[in-house]
């Protein structure tokens, strides 16, 4: 049942946005009763939380790795841009009200996800430092995030897929150089 009330949270929010968020077409949508959305989720703004990590839950990102920072970086970035689009569009354009009602961000809903957890990533730039691609001294932890940060930058500015030229440039000519280079002082 939970599965379907978080389903049917998401299904409300992607058509009509978080304003038009009730409890009543949540608990229609999915075959009960408005008590047993409230047994659950007491506010709007927690309903609609658990319905986005529910759908970012469903299908999760796989830490690519492939034996090199470049292709597991190019592969992350890939495999985001297949599964998470529509979820992005969700953010910007359905949940403005989500932020301005409870004085939060999209930031801050996507920090809630990783809580306590190694980001991908994290995993991947450490990785590379064992294999000693990378110069542990030029991470910093924007650095870390540089590529997944251009990347949604981009998708949550056009609503749209990342061109897969525009990933390999991201990872080629900012990312790549950055952290390989032998001091952060050699640019």
């Amino acid at each position: 049942m939970k599965q379907a009330l978080l389903d049917a949270a998401w299904a409300e929010i992607s058509e009509r946005g978080y304003e038009a968020l009730n409890f009543d077409s949540v608990a229609a949508r999915a075959g009960t009763s408005k008590p047993v959305v409230y047994r659950r989720w007491p506010s709007r703004a927690e309903l609609a939380r658990a319905a986005f990590r529910h759908v970012i839950g469903r299908d999760p990102i796989a830490v690519p790795d492939t034996g090199n920072l470049r292709d597991d970086v190019v592969a992350l970035l890939r495999q985001v841009n297949e599964r998470r689009v529509g979820i992005a569009t969700v953010l910007v354009a359905q949940l403005g009200d989500l932020y301005r009602a409870t004085g939060t961000s999209i930031e801050d809903l996507r920090t809630s996800l990783a809580t306590g957890q190694e980001t991908a990533m994290e995993q991947i730039v450490g990785r590379a430092v064992q294999r000693g691609e990378i110069n542990p001294a030029n991470l910093t932890e924007r650095i870390i995030r540089l590529p997944v940060d251009l990347f949604r930058h981009q998708l949550l500015m056009t609503a749209r897929a990342v061109p897969d030229a525009d990933i390999i440039e991201i990872v080629d000519t900012i990312f790549t150089p950055v952290v390989t280079r032998t001091t952060l002082t050699d640019a």
